[in-house]
């Protein structure tokens, strides 16, 4: 199968593409449900309504919601859809869809065009198949989506069979409770906009909203489709359990920015037409660190619509790479000995009035408010940093994190040089003199350093959660991940902290002082108080673990105990607080995360027992009897010192297939033992520590064999073959 599965790679050629339009402009955005599509349908009091909606999160009533639904339809069926579907994000890390047609039949037997807006706005999709982490009872159906009319619908094209409209929606219990990543991520920027809106009131009165933006880097392997078939770890797990590191790994570091294979840029170039058309603005493709894979990024958009985007791309790669006979793999560590995936969250704040509230400044009065916006965001980090690691644990950011790739598990934040100096100035010496006017200047603490400049400060690419220029990059986000989950809690305890921010601020307004005093005074204390999470080194150190731990900063490696960190009473705090997750909602979404990790644990035992027994030991076996064969010719033919080496082989090869049966039993009782255990942390733990444990002590013996074992015999698509063969 290997070798059959090779030669079809070997032999692919590269798909020709045609664009629908030399100029981009002419079909960007053109299977969208558009603002410029809803105003040309739409009745001017309708448009209004539903814009107002979008901008202000005002209630559309029914009878603009039939209009609505009728616009929708009309301009669905006029580009080829057939049917039409609520499209959501459920706690399963992909997106759902159920497809309803666009007519019904009459009592006569006629079928009729049927769209309301009944449908437009909530439809209830069989829940029962979702987790929900206890938040309806098993036997339960019942469950909510309800339209989004913030994130425009779209038409997903299914090839032959035509197109459906796609309504991005929230999903939601019976009893109101949110079971999707959407509604508490909306409930998330509500909470910021007007935390932040709030305190530019000090700054610029004429702000009467800041929406959050994100630009999420996506990385990807690319896996000729039948080498993936011949792989059947790929094909469960996601990612390969065994395999030697090749001699030509990622070392000389020429795949990085290097020429695109043929096959893979033909396979880029048609997903960003599909991109473009449903207007998701990927601008960026390039060759990553790893041989095989490769990145993508977009344009920076509102945040809930970005997040929207990411996951329609993801699924939307899938799909073209099977158009192209590629597999694309999103596991955040599919090989092992290379560089893993991560998927960059670039966050900022923007206001209605077009200002980037974290690019700095050389004017005073804004470089103030930039740093009023950074330091916040800086504390609250540091005063949840541990929730903030929760929120992109998993069990296959478990293998990335901390591997000398990837961010360490220790989160930290770069500031780069240049604002470590200006926030050292502004705390040892800040000093304010004011002058005529309302200009505001720091001795030796702003005016008198170097402007600020955009993207001054060098991208350091180990740490987790680092300033590059004019935005934070949250760059410990798992490959696979939906980047909602990490932006719910960045969200909001940012909003949380910009409030007490605020309050603080009032309290000393109200005592008399002088508002720009008040602020830096505050900024102060607050660098003072989260310098220890600042970090400007090599977070991939050993030396970086040891001061960390002398700061007090947490070091969690393991997923369990990263997830406990959501139960914390500070983190339901902060989240009932602010509105955003409710106590049994955060409880469920916990038992959910640690449930889905040990399933993916327990997958990858099963694959690892049957790969190593019924694939690697039985070849094995059959090359020791050809060994054993030889060397009793050898002896027969009196060349006993010819046999040595031989026999020598043979006893090694005898001692691994030992260890291998043992260790697959061994995983395989503590598997038993694991499944046995009722309390389901408890079950975590033993699949995160005692099953996993034999992962790698298998996967030795088994890689050891791979270079042991006669090339031709192997029945494994070998790792120089599946990362060059493209």
């Amino acid at each position: 199968m290997r070798f059959k599965a090779l030669e079809t790679a070997h032999n692919r050629a590269t798909i020709s593409v045609t664009p629908p339009s030399d100029k981009v402009a002419d079909y960007y955005g053109s299977y969208t449900f558009s603002d410029d599509v809803m105003k040309s349908l739409l009745t001017p009091e309708a448009y209004y309504k539903v814009s107002n909606a979008i901008k202000s999160g005002s209630r559309i009533d029914r009878e603009i919601a039939d209009e609505v639904a009728a616009a929708m339809k009309s301009w669905a069926t006029s580009k080829g859809a057939t049917h039409y579907t609520h499209w959501f994000q459920p706690l399963t890390g992909g997106t759902a869809e159920k497809h309803d047609a666009f007519f019904d039949v009459t009592a006569q037997g006629k079928a009729i065009e049927k769209f309301k807006g009944s449908a437009l706005v909530q439809q209830e999709p069989d829940a029962s198949s979702f987790p929900s982490g206890g938040l309806r009872a098993t036997f339960e159906a019942r469950g909510y989506t309800g339209w989004d009319p913030s994130s425009p619908a779209f038409l997903m094209d299914n090839g032959a069979g035509g197109k459906t409209l796609c309504i991005p929606s929230v999903f939601i219990s019976y009893t109101g409770e949110a079971l999707d990543y959407k509604t508490p991520i909306l409930r998330a920027l509500h909470v910021l906009d007007k935390a932040a809106t709030a305190v530019m009131y000090y700054f610029d009165r004429n702000v009467e909203k800041v929406t959050a933006t994100l630009g999420a880097e996506q990385e990807y392997f690319l896996v000729d489709k039948a080498l993936y078939y011949a792989r059947p770890d790929l094909m469960m797990s996601g990612r390969t359990v065994f395999g030697h590191s090749p001699a030509k790994g990622q070392q000389l570091e020429d795949h990085y920015f290097g020429s695109i294979p043929p096959r893979v840029n033909a396979f880029m170039v048609d997903f960003e037409y599909e991109a473009w058309k449903l207007g998701i603005p990927v601008r960026t493709r390039h060759n990553e660190v790893a041989p095989g894979q490769f990145e993508c990024a977009p344009t920076f958009e509102e945040l809930n619509l970005a997040i929207d985007h990411n996951a329609l791309l993801m699924d939307l790669m899938h799909k073209v790479a099977e158009k192209h006979n590629f597999k694309v793999l999103f596991h955040e560590k599919p090989f092992a000995g290379i560089n893993g995936s991560g998927k960059h969250n670039n966050w900022s704040m923007m206001t209605d009035t077009g200002v980037n509230l974290l690019a700095p400044s050389s004017k005073p009065k804004e470089t103030l408010r930039f740093l009023t916006f950074m330091m916040n965001t800086v504390k609250a980090v540091h005063d949840h940093a541990d929730l903030l690691r929760a929120s992109i644990a998993s069990a296959g950011n478990e293998y990335r994190l901390g591997a000398n790739e990837a961010p360490p598990a220790i989160v930290s934040v770069f500031l780069g040089d240049e604002l470590i100096r200006l926030l050292e100035t502004l705390e040892n010496r800040g000093e304010i003199q004011l002058e005529k006017g309302d200009n505001v200047f720091y001795k030796l603490g702003i005016t008198r350093t170097p402007p600020l400049m955009r993207d001054n400060t060098d991208r350091n690419r180990t740490s987790p959660f680092a300033f590059t220029g004019n935005k934070f990059e949250y760059r410990a986000v798992g490959g696979s991940a939906n980047s909602a989950s990490p932006m719910i809690i960045l969200n909001t305890i940012v909003a949380n902290q910009l409030q007490e921010f605020r309050k603080e601020l009032e309290v000393r307004l109200e005592a008399g002082e002088k508002k720009e005093l008040a602020i830096v005074d505050i900024l102060k204390n607050y660098y003072r108080h989260s310098k220890r999470i600042l970090f400007q080194g090599n977070g991939y150190s050993e030396d970086w673990i040891q001061e960390a731990a002398e700061r007090g900063l947490t070091n969690i490696a393991s997923t369990p105990v990263a997830l406990e960190k959501y139960i914390e009473p500070s983190a339901i705090a902060v989240l009932e607080k602010m509105g955003v997750l409710t106590e049994r909602e955060v409880h469920a979404r916990y038992e959910i995360e640690l449930e889905n990790y040990i399933k993916k644990v327990q997958i990858e035992s099963r694959v690892i027992g049957d790969l190593a027994l019924n694939h690697v030991v039985s070849t094995t076996v059959k090359y020791q009897f050809q060994l054993a064969q030889t060397a009793k010719a050898l002896v027969e033919l009196d060349l006993t010192e010819e046999a040595q080496p031989l026999k020598e082989l043979i006893k090694e090869v005898s001692q691994r297939v030992l260890t291998i049966k043992q260790s697959v039993d061994a995983m395989t009782e503590a598997r038993k033992k694991a499944n046995n255990t009722e309390d389901l942390v408890e079950r975590a733990v033993l699949y995160g520590s005692e099953v996993k444990d034999y992962f790698e002590k298998i996967r030795y013996e088994v890689d050891k064999l791979e270079l042991l074992i006669d090339d031709e015999d192997w029945p494994l698509v070998k790792y120089r073959e599946m990362l060059f063969v493209k």
